[in-house]
């Protein structure tokens, strides 16, 4: 204020307040400092988690691959850091899509095939896969999941083409799912393109009409009821064999008792013949007449045999055969 009671602003006035300022900006200087700093450490450092991993880029070179931890990085974007997801199943569904509220979506242009005796069948493929190299899965292809689906659909058709309509809809599901594998695991190895098969499995396999549908169930049934006719006659057969086994032993048994029995008697016939032979030889007469005797009382059983002890014609000399006969039983 002057002498006539005015004010006047006068630069020197605010000399408190220019100090101020220059504090004020000295702290937002230092603010933005550790900002830069904090930001700087933060772009330094990545996690991964257990389920991934990390392929680092030095000025676009891969030049490292990182499991799960906390891990240090070049900033300013010397170096990038993009993680995939390497222990986590995914999938691809051929022939149908899963819908959000648990419906399924039918496609039939993937799920309409020939089989190997040109009949249509409609089969639903459901894959499991996983990522076996990240660096590959990431620069080794521009699409690594299309060229797998469209891998599978090709081998599909392949294997289903030269399979019969029946082993497609019944017995041949396990064959045509092991096919599959193997040939689509054998081409993924030589694309090299980071991923792995881990299973294929046939959902549902059915003819495309109605009326076609309903002959292949009457067909599976009467598959299944022939099965069922042959395990009862197995059944039968495992019931019945033991007896059938005990018969047949016991008949062996009793064949064996007859021959060792024929043996016996032969052994002991023979026994008699050499004894009879022996006493022939000493006496050859007597034995040559007694055997004359019995074959003529075999021949002629009727007959009553005199016997002449003496020479002539002296009939008291002549006795009956039958008495002596008698006379050797009772004795």
């Amino acid at each position: 204020m002057d002498k006539n009671g005015t004010y006047r602003w006068s630069p020197n006035s605010s000399g408190g307040k220019e100090i101020d300022l220059k504090k004020l900006g000295r702290t937002v200087l230092l603010v933005l400092a550790a900002v830069a700093v904090l930001s700087l450490l933060l772009t330094c450092f990545y996690t991964v988690d257990d389920k991934q991993q990390a392929v680092v880029t030095t000025f676009g070179k891969v030049t490292d691959v990182t499991d799960a931890g906390l891990h240090f990085k070049l900033p300013f974007g010397i170096q990038q850091v993009q993680k995939v997801d390497v222990n986590v199943y995914q999938k691809i569904e051929l022939g149908y899509t899963t819908e959000s509220d648990g419906d399924y979506a039918v496609n039939t242009g993937e799920s309409t095939m020939i089989t190997g005796d040109y009949n249509i069948v409609n089969v639903d493929f459901f894959v499991e896969y996983k990522i076996s190299n990240p660096e590959r899965y990431l620069y080794a292809s521009n699409d690594p999941e299309t060229i797998l689906r469209n891998l599978i659909q090709s081998q599909v058709r392949n294997v289903v083409g030269s399979t019969s309509v029946d082993g497609v809809l019944t017995d041949g599901k396990e064959n045509i799912q092991m096919q599959v594998k193997e040939l689509v695991s054998q081409i993924l190895e030589e694309y090299d393109i980071g991923l792995t098969l881990v299973d294929v499995r046939i959902q549902d396999a059915e003819p495309p009409t109605q009326e076609v549908n309903e002959a292949f169930k009457a067909v599976e049934t009467a598959k299944q009821q022939a099965e069922a006719v042959v395990n009862d006659a197995k059944a039968y057969q495992n019931a019945k064999l033991p007896d059938a086994q005990a018969q047949a032993d016991k008949l062996l048994q009793n064949a064996e008792f007859l021959r060792q029995k024929r043996i016996n008697e032969a052994t002991q016939q023979v026994a008699m013949f050499e004894a009879m032979y022996t006493e022939y030889q000493q006496n050859p007469g007597i034995t040559r007449s007694r055997m004359y005797y019995e074959a003529i009382s075999q021949i002629l059983p009727g007959v009553k045999l005199y016997i002449n002890t003496g020479t002539g014609s002296n009939v008291d000399m002549l006795l009956p055969l039958e008495s002596m006969v008698k006379g050797e039983n009772n004795g």
